[in-house]
């Protein structure tokens, strides 16, 4: 069975630079409730459909398949929960972990968070400068959430 480790972080734009372009993602959920997500995703040029348990803790089940672009694109405009999810990744290397930063376009603008997989739950590993706050555990920033609750809809402060 495959498990996902992975922790979620808010970033300081202005700390942070994109070093590239990044990879443009659009994605959508056939199912989103809190024990189960099924993801529809297109990234770049390859799509991916992916099968999500509930979390405990930062961990979960999580098993992903390639499927056809063509598929995905049908899936994601007749299917999927509206609206979907568009953003576009970067990836960066801190201290020998990758960080996938994302960069959230429509209704969550505003919105960039980094995410690292992690081996256990407990494995150490050093923040970049731009981390500001684990939001690992704060459903908010699920994308599977962001798209009932968008960011743009949020209260501040």
């Amino acid at each position: 069975m495959g498990k996902e480790i992975e922790r979620k972080f808010v970033i300081d734009q202005a700390a942070w630079t994109p070093r590239d372009a990044g990879i443009h993602f659009k994605q959508g959920y056939l199912n989103s409730q809190k024990e189960r997500v099924v993801r529809v995703r297109i990234e770049g040029d390859i799509a991916k459909l992916t099968i999500k348990g509930a979390t405990s803790g930062v961990t979960r089940s999580e098993f992903e398949y390639t499927i056809p672009v063509d598929d995905a694109a049908l899936l994601l405009d007749t299917l999927c929960e509206q609206p979907l999810i568009d953003k576009h990744r970067h990836k960066e290397v801190h201290f020998g972990k990758t960080w996938e930063i994302d960069v959230f376009h429509g209704l969550n603008e505003g919105l960039v968070v980094a995410e690292i997989e992690l081996a256990a739950e407990d494995e150490r590993f050093e923040r970049p400068s731009w981390v500001v706050e684990e939001v690992s555990s704060d459903p908010r920033y699920f994308n599977s959430n962001l798209l009932k609750h968008p960011y743009s809809t949020w209260k501040v402060g």
